[in-house]
């Protein structure tokens, strides 16, 4: 004979953003101030050196400065539990990061590739535009598994 409880349901509800300090220690929302760090960093540096080429260097400065920006507002909107307005908070924070981490993963192309040819004319601009595509690939890096980690949780 059938019961008469109905059947568990086959999906759960996705966990809550935890507030507070405990935003920085829950992946994937741990990864926001890494993010934040190493793309300030990369545009610091690339603003540092003598441009080479205005045309790579100005979208490594572009992609940056604009992803720190929208990043800080992701964080300031989870801080501050602006998300909690919006049922699609999830599907905009996972196209996000991943667009902006093929928007980074160009730039920090387009940055190795400058230094590539800052080579053979300053060395204290070659180790500048070294240390900025290592942050640019690193926070290439942060951004690709915050958008996973976002989509899979």
């Amino acid at each position: 004979m059938a019961s008469p409880d109905p059947p568990p349901p086959t999906s759960h509800a996705p966990p809550d953003v935890p507030s507070g300090f405990a935003l920085f220690f829950t992946i994937p929302y741990a990864f926001l101030l890494p993010e934040l760090v190493f793309g300030c960093w990369v545009w610091i540096l690339v603003a540092a050196t003598q441009v080479a080429n205005p045309l790579l260097q100005g979208w490594v400065i572009y992609v940056s400065l604009t992803s720190f920006l929208i990043s800080l507002m992701f964080l300031l909107s989870y801080l501050f539990e602006f998300y909690k307005r919006y049922e699609s908070w999830r599907v905009l924070d996972s196209l996000y990061h991943g667009t902006t981490g093929i928007l980074y993963m160009s730039a920090a192309v387009l940055q190795a590739h400058a230094t590539i040819v800052s080579e053979s004319r300053d060395l204290n601009n070659y180790f500048t535009n070294t240390a900025a595509s290592f942050f640019a690939f690193i926070t290439t890096l942060l951004y690709i598994l915050h958008a996973f980690s976002i989509y899979y949780h």
